[in-house]
Protein backbone atom coordinates (compact mmCIF):
# COMPACT_ATOMS: atom_id res chain seq x y z
CA UNK A 1 0.00 0.00 0.00
CA UNK A 2 1.17 3.52 -0.82
CA UNK A 3 -0.98 6.41 0.47
CA UNK A 4 -2.31 8.76 -2.21
CA UNK A 5 -0.84 11.97 -0.80
CA UNK A 6 0.43 15.02 -2.67
CA UNK A 7 1.08 18.74 -2.67
CA UNK A 8 -2.51 19.64 -1.83
CA UNK A 9 -2.32 17.69 1.44
CA UNK A 10 1.10 19.17 2.20
CA UNK A 11 -0.22 22.70 1.68
CA UNK A 12 -3.31 22.04 3.80
CA UNK A 13 -1.12 20.79 6.65
CA UNK A 14 1.18 23.80 6.27
CA UNK A 15 -1.79 26.18 6.41
CA UNK A 16 -2.89 24.56 9.67
CA UNK A 17 0.61 25.03 11.10
CA UNK A 18 0.74 28.66 9.95
CA UNK A 19 -2.66 29.34 11.52
CA UNK A 20 -1.25 28.75 14.98
CA UNK A 21 -4.06 26.34 15.83
CA UNK A 22 -2.67 22.84 15.52
CA UNK A 23 -4.59 20.95 18.23
CA UNK A 24 -8.23 19.87 17.94
CA UNK A 25 -10.01 22.94 16.62
CA UNK A 26 -11.87 24.44 13.64
CA UNK A 27 -10.43 22.10 11.01
CA UNK A 28 -11.45 19.06 13.04
CA UNK A 29 -14.99 20.43 13.22
CA UNK A 30 -14.96 21.08 9.46
CA UNK A 31 -13.71 17.54 8.77
CA UNK A 32 -16.46 16.10 10.97
CA UNK A 33 -19.13 18.05 9.07
CA UNK A 34 -17.71 17.06 5.68
CA UNK A 35 -17.42 13.39 6.64
CA UNK A 36 -20.97 13.28 7.99
CA UNK A 37 -22.26 14.96 4.82
CA UNK A 38 -20.35 12.49 2.64
CA UNK A 39 -21.94 9.55 4.43
CA UNK A 40 -25.35 11.13 4.84
CA UNK A 41 -25.30 10.65 8.61
CA UNK A 42 -26.31 12.95 11.43
CA UNK A 43 -23.12 13.11 13.48
CA UNK A 44 -19.39 12.39 13.09
CA UNK A 45 -16.86 12.63 15.93
CA UNK A 46 -13.16 12.72 15.02
CA UNK A 47 -10.74 10.82 17.24
CA UNK A 48 -7.13 9.64 17.31
CA UNK A 49 -7.61 6.19 15.74
CA UNK A 50 -10.21 3.61 14.79
CA UNK A 51 -9.30 1.69 17.94
CA UNK A 52 -10.29 4.66 20.09
CA UNK A 53 -13.37 5.12 17.89
CA UNK A 54 -14.41 1.53 18.63
CA UNK A 55 -13.77 2.00 22.34
CA UNK A 56 -15.96 5.12 22.45
CA UNK A 57 -18.64 3.44 20.33
CA UNK A 58 -18.82 0.54 22.79
CA UNK A 59 -19.06 2.94 25.73
CA UNK A 60 -21.81 4.76 23.84
CA UNK A 61 -23.60 1.43 23.40
CA UNK A 62 -23.50 0.89 27.15
CA UNK A 63 -20.97 -1.96 27.04
CA UNK A 64 -19.15 -2.56 30.32
CA UNK A 65 -17.81 -5.17 32.74
CA UNK A 66 -19.75 -8.43 32.70
CA UNK A 67 -21.01 -7.92 29.15
CA UNK A 68 -20.19 -10.00 26.10
CA UNK A 69 -19.56 -8.64 22.61
CA UNK A 70 -19.61 -10.94 19.57
CA UNK A 71 -16.74 -10.14 17.20
CA UNK A 72 -15.04 -11.82 14.26
CA UNK A 73 -11.72 -13.39 15.09
CA UNK A 74 -10.75 -12.70 11.47
CA UNK A 75 -9.89 -9.05 12.05
CA UNK A 76 -7.01 -6.93 13.23
CA UNK A 77 -6.60 -7.51 16.95
CA UNK A 78 -7.82 -3.98 17.72
CA UNK A 79 -11.42 -5.15 17.19
CA UNK A 80 -11.20 -7.59 20.10
CA UNK A 81 -8.96 -5.27 22.13
CA UNK A 82 -11.56 -2.49 22.10
CA UNK A 83 -14.00 -4.88 23.77
CA UNK A 84 -11.40 -5.68 26.42
CA UNK A 85 -10.76 -1.96 26.99
CA UNK A 86 -14.46 -1.57 27.80
CA UNK A 87 -14.16 -4.32 30.43
CA UNK A 88 -16.27 -6.76 28.41
CA UNK A 89 -15.50 -10.19 26.94
CA UNK A 90 -14.94 -10.67 23.19
CA UNK A 91 -16.77 -13.75 21.91
CA UNK A 92 -15.34 -14.95 18.60
CA UNK A 93 -17.63 -15.88 15.72
CA UNK A 94 -16.75 -17.45 12.38
CA UNK A 95 -17.09 -15.68 9.03
CA UNK A 96 -18.42 -16.27 5.55
CA UNK A 97 -15.45 -17.80 3.69
CA UNK A 98 -16.24 -15.85 0.51
CA UNK A 99 -16.41 -12.36 2.03
CA UNK A 100 -14.49 -12.79 5.28
CA UNK A 101 -17.33 -11.16 7.23
CA UNK A 102 -19.70 -12.10 10.03
CA UNK A 103 -23.19 -13.26 9.07
CA UNK A 104 -26.40 -13.67 11.04
CA UNK A 105 -25.86 -17.44 10.91
CA UNK A 106 -22.38 -17.23 12.49
CA UNK A 107 -23.46 -14.73 15.14
CA UNK A 108 -26.76 -16.22 16.37
CA UNK A 109 -25.35 -19.37 18.05
CA UNK A 110 -23.11 -17.21 20.26
CA UNK A 111 -25.81 -14.91 21.64
CA UNK A 112 -26.44 -15.22 25.38
CA UNK A 113 -28.20 -13.22 28.05
CA UNK A 114 -24.93 -11.33 28.54
CA UNK A 115 -24.54 -10.26 24.90
CA UNK A 116 -24.67 -6.47 24.78
CA UNK A 117 -23.26 -5.77 21.32
CA UNK A 118 -21.93 -7.22 18.07
CA UNK A 119 -19.03 -5.64 16.19
CA UNK A 120 -19.59 -6.26 12.47
CA UNK A 121 -16.42 -5.62 10.45
CA UNK A 122 -16.24 -4.59 6.79
CA UNK A 123 -13.16 -6.74 6.35
CA UNK A 124 -10.75 -5.48 3.71
CA UNK A 125 -13.43 -3.03 2.57
CA UNK A 126 -16.00 -5.73 1.73
CA UNK A 127 -19.34 -4.47 3.11
CA UNK A 128 -20.81 -6.67 5.83
CA UNK A 129 -24.51 -7.54 5.59
CA UNK A 130 -25.48 -5.19 8.41
CA UNK A 131 -29.24 -5.57 7.95
CA UNK A 132 -29.09 -9.35 8.25
CA UNK A 133 -27.14 -9.21 11.51
CA UNK A 134 -29.36 -6.49 12.96
CA UNK A 135 -32.48 -8.48 12.14
CA UNK A 136 -31.03 -11.42 14.06
CA UNK A 137 -29.90 -9.55 17.17
CA UNK A 138 -32.20 -6.52 17.32
CA UNK A 139 -35.11 -8.29 19.03
CA UNK A 140 -32.74 -9.14 21.88
CA UNK A 141 -31.81 -5.49 22.43
CA UNK A 142 -28.27 -6.06 21.15
CA UNK A 143 -26.51 -3.08 19.53
CA UNK A 144 -24.58 -3.63 16.29
CA UNK A 145 -21.45 -1.49 16.05
CA UNK A 146 -20.01 -1.39 12.54
CA UNK A 147 -16.22 -1.57 12.40
CA UNK A 148 -15.82 0.26 9.10
CA UNK A 149 -12.07 0.70 9.58
CA UNK A 150 -11.45 -0.42 6.00
CA UNK A 151 -14.78 0.69 4.59
CA UNK A 152 -14.51 4.34 3.49
CA UNK A 153 -15.58 4.38 -0.15
CA UNK A 154 -17.37 1.02 -0.10
CA UNK A 155 -21.12 0.82 -0.70
CA UNK A 156 -23.83 -1.15 1.13
CA UNK A 157 -27.30 -1.33 -0.43
CA UNK A 158 -26.78 1.88 -2.38
CA UNK A 159 -25.38 3.93 0.52
CA UNK A 160 -21.85 4.55 1.80
CA UNK A 161 -20.70 1.84 4.20
CA UNK A 162 -21.62 2.75 7.77
CA UNK A 163 -24.39 5.15 6.78
CA UNK A 164 -27.09 2.87 8.13
CA UNK A 165 -25.34 1.90 11.35
CA UNK A 166 -26.41 3.05 14.80
CA UNK A 167 -22.70 3.44 15.58
CA UNK A 168 -19.79 3.05 13.17
CA UNK A 169 -16.03 3.48 13.50
CA UNK A 170 -13.58 4.40 10.72
CA UNK A 171 -9.79 4.32 10.39
CA UNK A 172 -7.55 6.88 8.69
CA UNK A 173 -4.35 4.85 9.10
CA UNK A 174 -1.96 4.98 6.11
CA UNK A 175 -3.05 1.49 4.98
CA UNK A 176 -6.58 2.81 4.47
CA UNK A 177 -7.73 4.69 1.38
CA UNK A 178 -8.52 7.93 3.20
CA UNK A 179 -5.61 8.70 5.52
CA UNK A 180 -4.68 11.44 7.98
CA UNK A 181 -1.51 9.62 9.07
CA UNK A 182 -3.29 8.34 12.15
CA UNK A 183 -6.85 9.09 13.12
CA UNK A 184 -10.39 7.80 13.20
CA UNK A 185 -14.06 8.76 13.29
CA UNK A 186 -17.19 7.64 15.13
CA UNK A 187 -20.55 8.22 13.47
CA UNK A 188 -23.92 8.01 15.18
CA UNK A 189 -27.54 9.12 14.86
CA UNK A 190 -28.18 10.54 18.31
CA UNK A 191 -27.14 14.13 19.01
CA UNK A 192 -26.87 13.68 22.77
CA UNK A 193 -24.65 10.65 22.28
CA UNK A 194 -22.43 12.56 19.83
CA UNK A 195 -22.04 15.35 22.38
CA UNK A 196 -21.08 12.83 25.05
CA UNK A 197 -18.52 11.18 22.77
CA UNK A 198 -16.98 14.60 22.07
CA UNK A 199 -16.63 15.15 25.80
CA UNK A 200 -15.18 11.71 26.38
CA UNK A 201 -12.51 12.14 23.70
CA UNK A 202 -11.27 15.24 25.57
CA UNK A 203 -10.93 13.96 29.15
CA UNK A 204 -14.66 14.36 29.79
CA UNK A 205 -14.49 18.18 29.68
CA UNK A 206 -17.90 19.84 29.72
CA UNK A 207 -16.62 22.67 27.46
CA UNK A 208 -13.95 21.91 24.87
CA UNK A 209 -10.71 23.84 24.68
CA UNK A 210 -11.64 24.97 21.16
CA UNK A 211 -14.94 26.44 22.37
CA UNK A 212 -13.32 28.17 25.33
CA UNK A 213 -10.67 29.84 23.19
CA UNK A 214 -13.10 30.71 20.41
CA UNK A 215 -15.62 32.14 22.85
CA UNK A 216 -18.26 29.85 21.35
CA UNK A 217 -20.37 29.23 24.41
CA UNK A 218 -17.33 28.75 26.60
CA UNK A 219 -15.89 32.21 27.23
CA UNK A 220 -15.50 32.81 30.94
CA UNK A 221 -16.87 29.35 31.74
CA UNK A 222 -14.94 26.99 33.97
CA UNK A 223 -15.19 23.50 32.56
CA UNK A 224 -16.18 20.54 34.70
CA UNK A 225 -15.26 16.85 34.40
CA UNK A 226 -18.40 14.88 35.06
CA UNK A 227 -17.15 11.41 34.06
CA UNK A 228 -13.82 9.78 33.36
CA UNK A 229 -12.78 10.55 29.81
CA UNK A 230 -9.83 9.91 27.54
CA UNK A 231 -7.27 11.73 25.43
CA UNK A 232 -8.57 10.60 22.04
CA UNK A 233 -8.31 13.89 20.13
CA UNK A 234 -7.47 14.46 16.48
CA UNK A 235 -5.24 17.42 15.56
CA UNK A 236 -6.16 20.19 13.14
CA UNK A 237 -3.14 19.22 11.03
CA UNK A 238 -4.58 15.73 10.55
CA UNK A 239 -8.05 17.09 9.84
CA UNK A 240 -6.69 19.48 7.21
CA UNK A 241 -5.21 16.51 5.37
CA UNK A 242 -8.43 14.55 5.86
CA UNK A 243 -10.49 17.24 4.16
CA UNK A 244 -8.32 16.98 1.05
CA UNK A 245 -8.37 13.18 1.14
CA UNK A 246 -12.15 13.09 1.40
CA UNK A 247 -12.44 14.99 -1.88
CA UNK A 248 -10.16 12.45 -3.55
CA UNK A 249 -11.95 9.37 -2.18
CA UNK A 250 -14.16 8.65 -5.25
CA UNK A 251 -11.11 8.69 -7.54
CA UNK A 252 -9.21 6.44 -5.14
CA UNK A 253 -12.00 3.86 -5.15
CA UNK A 254 -12.40 3.96 -8.92
CA UNK A 255 -8.67 3.40 -9.46
CA UNK A 256 -8.48 0.48 -7.00
CA UNK A 257 -11.52 -1.23 -8.49
CA UNK A 258 -10.01 -0.85 -11.98
CA UNK A 259 -6.77 -2.47 -10.81
CA UNK A 260 -8.61 -5.26 -8.97
CA UNK A 261 -10.60 -6.06 -12.11
CA UNK A 262 -7.35 -6.35 -14.04
CA UNK A 263 -5.90 -8.69 -11.39
CA UNK A 264 -8.99 -10.87 -11.81
CA UNK A 265 -8.46 -11.06 -15.57
CA UNK A 266 -4.76 -11.87 -15.19
CA UNK A 267 -5.40 -14.57 -12.59
CA UNK A 268 -8.11 -16.32 -14.63
CA UNK A 269 -7.41 -20.02 -14.98
CA UNK A 270 -5.00 -20.21 -12.02
CA UNK A 271 -7.57 -21.35 -9.47
CA UNK A 272 -6.73 -18.30 -7.35
CA UNK A 273 -9.87 -16.73 -5.88
CA UNK A 274 -9.82 -12.96 -5.63
CA UNK A 275 -12.12 -11.29 -3.10
CA UNK A 276 -15.17 -9.90 -4.90
CA UNK A 277 -18.24 -7.72 -4.37
CA UNK A 278 -20.96 -9.31 -2.24
CA UNK A 279 -24.57 -9.32 -3.52
CA UNK A 280 -25.47 -6.41 -1.23
CA UNK A 281 -22.75 -3.91 -2.16
CA UNK A 282 -19.38 -3.01 -3.60
CA UNK A 283 -15.92 -3.09 -2.06
CA UNK A 284 -13.29 -0.37 -2.20
CA UNK A 285 -10.55 -3.05 -2.36
CA UNK A 286 -8.77 -1.63 0.67
CA UNK A 287 -7.09 -5.04 0.71
CA UNK A 288 -6.82 -7.15 -2.43
CA UNK A 289 -6.73 -10.55 -0.76
CA UNK A 290 -6.61 -13.81 -2.66
CA UNK A 291 -7.02 -17.47 -1.74
CA UNK A 292 -4.72 -19.87 -3.63
CA UNK A 293 -6.27 -23.12 -4.86
CA UNK A 294 -6.15 -26.44 -3.02
CA UNK A 295 -2.78 -28.10 -3.51
CA UNK A 296 -0.94 -24.79 -3.88
CA UNK A 297 2.41 -24.38 -2.09
CA UNK A 298 2.35 -23.21 1.51
CA UNK A 299 1.49 -19.52 1.89
CA UNK A 300 4.88 -18.81 3.51
CA UNK A 301 6.61 -20.25 0.44
CA UNK A 302 4.50 -18.09 -1.88
CA UNK A 303 5.38 -14.97 0.11
CA UNK A 304 9.09 -15.84 -0.05
CA UNK A 305 8.93 -16.37 -3.81
CA UNK A 306 7.17 -13.03 -4.27
CA UNK A 307 9.65 -11.23 -2.00
CA UNK A 308 12.63 -12.69 -3.86
CA UNK A 309 11.18 -11.20 -7.04
CA UNK A 310 10.79 -7.79 -5.39
CA UNK A 311 7.04 -8.07 -4.84
CA UNK A 312 5.82 -6.80 -1.47
CA UNK A 313 2.88 -9.03 -0.59
CA UNK A 314 1.77 -9.98 2.92
CA UNK A 315 -0.19 -12.61 4.79
CA UNK A 316 -3.97 -12.40 4.83
CA UNK A 317 -6.08 -11.13 7.71
CA UNK A 318 -4.99 -12.30 11.14
CA UNK A 319 -7.13 -14.36 13.51
CA UNK A 320 -7.24 -12.86 16.99
CA UNK A 321 -8.20 -16.12 18.70
CA UNK A 322 -4.86 -17.63 17.66
CA UNK A 323 -2.82 -14.82 19.24
CA UNK A 324 -1.48 -15.07 22.81
CA UNK A 325 -3.95 -12.71 24.57
CA UNK A 326 -6.99 -14.63 23.27
CA UNK A 327 -5.61 -18.11 22.63
CA UNK A 328 -7.95 -20.82 23.84
CA UNK A 329 -10.93 -18.49 24.33
CA UNK A 330 -12.93 -19.43 21.21
CA UNK A 331 -16.20 -21.10 22.25
CA UNK A 332 -16.99 -22.71 18.90
CA UNK A 333 -14.89 -24.02 16.01
CA UNK A 334 -13.90 -21.32 13.52
CA UNK A 335 -13.04 -23.30 10.36
CA UNK A 336 -13.52 -20.52 7.79
CA UNK A 337 -11.52 -18.08 9.90
CA UNK A 338 -8.64 -20.53 10.29
CA UNK A 339 -8.65 -21.42 6.59
CA UNK A 340 -8.50 -17.78 5.50
CA UNK A 341 -5.91 -16.70 8.04
CA UNK A 342 -3.69 -19.70 7.20
CA UNK A 343 -3.84 -19.61 3.39
CA UNK A 344 -4.84 -16.17 2.08
CA UNK A 345 -2.41 -13.45 1.07
CA UNK A 346 -2.71 -9.80 0.13
CA UNK A 347 -1.38 -8.57 -3.21
CA UNK A 348 0.03 -5.09 -3.86
CA UNK A 349 -2.71 -2.61 -4.77
CA UNK A 350 -2.33 1.17 -4.74
CA UNK A 351 -3.00 4.15 -6.98
CA UNK A 352 0.51 4.20 -8.50
CA UNK A 353 0.60 0.49 -9.41
CA UNK A 354 1.41 0.11 -13.11
CA UNK A 355 0.26 -2.56 -15.53
CA UNK A 356 3.86 -3.74 -15.84
CA UNK A 357 4.05 -4.18 -12.06
CA UNK A 358 0.77 -6.06 -12.02
CA UNK A 359 2.02 -8.32 -14.80
CA UNK A 360 5.13 -9.03 -12.73
CA UNK A 361 3.13 -9.85 -9.60
CA UNK A 362 0.93 -12.29 -11.48
CA UNK A 363 3.81 -13.86 -13.40
CA UNK A 364 5.70 -14.58 -10.18
CA UNK A 365 2.55 -15.95 -8.50
CA UNK A 366 1.76 -18.15 -11.51
CA UNK A 367 5.30 -19.52 -11.48
CA UNK A 368 5.15 -20.22 -7.75
CA UNK A 369 1.84 -22.04 -8.17
CA UNK A 370 3.41 -24.28 -10.81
Amino acid sequence: MIPWLGEEEAEAAAEAVRSGWVAQGPRVAAFERAFAEHLGVEHAVAVSSCTTALHLALIGAGVGPGDEVVVPSLSFVATANAVTYAGAVPVFADVDPAAGNLTAATVEPLLTGRTRAVIAVDQGGVPVDLDGIRAAVGPRGVTVVEDAACGAGSVYRGRPVGAGAELAAYSFHPRKLLTTGEGGMVTCRDGELAARLRRLREHGMSVSAADRHAGAGGAGVLETYDEIGFNYRMTDIQAAIGLVQLRKLPAMVARRRELAARYRELLAGTGVRLVDDPPHGTTNYQSCWVLPPDGAPDRAELLVRLAEAGVSARRGIMAAHLEAPYKGTARVPLPATELLTRRSLILPLHHALTEEQQDRVVAVLRSALG
